[in-house]
């Protein structure tokens, strides 16, 4: 049921007393501070992922070697990129080997002859 008695006037509020103001003005002050260091979090934390997205090294130089010379009855059975190094299987007049190669600059490093024992 309604309340006759406090259905057409507020009751006003009490002005608060200066220790009460002081605390209240303690806690804004807080606040504000918290929020500004919590905002600064998120800057630094975005910022350092921005940072990792935009100096991720790929491991690619950009120069890619247009021929990398294998013999010329040589079959490339297999590539692998190990190490820094392009690994080729290849097969000649029916023996295997590894060749090692430089990707950025298409040199023969060294070679691997397979052989059963």
């Amino acid at each position: 049921m309604s309340q006759p008695e406090s259905k057409g006037s507020q009751p006003e509020e009490q002005p608060l007393d200066p220790a009460t103001l002081r605390v209240q003005a303690k806690l804004k002050r807080l606040l504000a501070g918290s929020s500004l260091i919590m905002f600064a979090g998120f800057i630094a934390v975005f910022a350092a992922i921005f940072y990792k997205i935009n100096s991720s090294d790929s491991g690619a130089s950009g120069d890619i070697p247009s021929t990398i010379a294998v013999g010329p009855d040589a079959v490339v059975e297999d590539m692998e990129l190990i190490g820094g190094r392009l690994v080729l299987l290849v097969k000649e007049n029916g023996k295997s080997a590894l060749l090692h190669f430089d990707p950025s600059t298409g040199v023969q490093l060294g070679r691997t002859d397979l052989v059963s024992r």
